[in-house]
C-alpha cells in the first residue's frame, strides 16, 4: 500500500482517493503498484460503484522525477510500465461501476487512471492532455486502445502527437469525459450518480458492462457467456424483485 492513496467506504460506495498534494497528485511507483490491492479490496468488501478521485488536482500525471533511477534502461522502463498496466488493468477488469471526479489538472499517468473507469465527471477549469510525446515515451497499446474507444482515432492520434493540454469543453466535444460541472460540485455530482447506480439491478449493471466491455472488443454476442449473462438476471433475486415493484406500483428494493 502507499500512504498517498486512501481507500475509503460508504455504505455501498467506495471511493479511491488519490493524495499527494505537495505533488499535485504525482503517481510514484509505489502507487501505481498500490492500485491493485485496493481494487482488490473494493472487490471482497461488496461494494456497489468504484469512485477515484484526487483532491485540487486528480492527477498530473507519472512522477517524472522517479524516472532517472526507477524507470532507468530497458528493464528499468519495462517493470515500470508493467506496473502502471497493472493498475490500468485492475480497474477496467472490476465487476462494478467506476466513476473517475476530475478535478484540475489530469495529465499523462492521470488521464490513464481517468481512462481505466467508466464514466468521467469533470470540473469545468479541468485541464487534460497525454504527454509521452514531451518524454520520447511510447503509450501502452492498452491505454492507447481506451482512448480511441473513448475520443476516436483521429483525436487519439492529434492528443498524443501534440502533447498538447486542453480544457474540459474540449474534453467534453470529443468525448473524453462524460459530464462537466462547476469544480465545487464535481466530487457531490459523483457520488449522485454512483448512489443512483448503486440502487439499479446489481445482475443488470454487471451484464451491460460486461456487454459493452465485449462489443468493444469485437466479440460475438452469440457466445455462450452472453447467454449465460441473461440467465442469470432472469434466474436472479433481483429480477423477480423488480418485476414484483412494478406490478405493485413501488421503487425496487435491490
Amino acid at each position: 500500500m502507499s500512504e498517498h492513496l486512501r481507500l475509503e467506504f460508504d455504505d455501498r460506495l467506495a471511493t479511491i482517493v488519490i493524495d499527494r498534494g505537495a505533488k499535485r497528485n504525482a503517481l510514484s511507483l509505489d502507487m501505481w503498484r498500490a492500485i491493485p490491492g485496493h481494487v482488490e479490496r473494493v472487490r471482497e468488501r461488496g461494494a456497489r460503484v468504484l469512485i477515484v478521485r484526487g483532491g485540487d488536482d486528480f492527477s498530473a500525471g507519472a512522477d517524472i522525477s522517479e524516472f532517472g533511477t526507477l524507470r532507468s534502461g530497458i528493464d528499468g522502463a519495462r517493470r515500470y510500465a508493467e506496473a502502471v498496466h497493472a493498475a490500468g488493468c485492475a480497474l477496467t477488469t472490476l465487476e462494478i461501476p467506476t466513476i473517475a471526479a476530475i478535478t484540475g489538472v489530469c495529465v499523462g499517468g492521470g488521464c490513464e487512471i481517468a481512462l481505466a473507469c467508466d464514466i468521467r465527471v469533470a470540473a469545468a477549469d479541468s485541464r487534460f492532455g497525454i504527454t509521452p510525446a514531451n518524454l520520447g515515451i511510447v503509450y501502452h497499446f492498452d491505454s492507447t486502445r481506451r482512448l480511441v474507444e473513448a475520443v476516436g482515432p483521429a483525436w487519439a492520434k492529434q492528443i498524443l502527437f501534440s502533447g498538447d493540454i486542453f480544457d474540459a469543453a474540449t474534453a467534453l466535444r470529443v468525448g473524453l469525459v462524460n459530464e462537466v460541472h462547476p469544480a465545487a460540485e464535481v466530487r457531490d455530482r459523483a457520488v449522485t450518480l454512483a448512489r443512483r447506480i448503486a440502487t439499479r439491478a446489481a445482475v443488470s449493471v454487471r451484464g451491460a458492462k460486461t456487454i459493452v466491455g465485449r462489443i468493444v472488443d469485437g466479440e460475438p454476442g452469440d457466445d455462450p457467456a452472453v447467454t449465460a449473462l441473461y440467465d442469470e438476471a432472469t434466474a436472479s433475486a433481483e429480477y423477480a424483485e423488480g418485476v414484483s415493484a412494478f406490478m405493485s406500483g413501488r421503487p425496487p428494493r435491490f
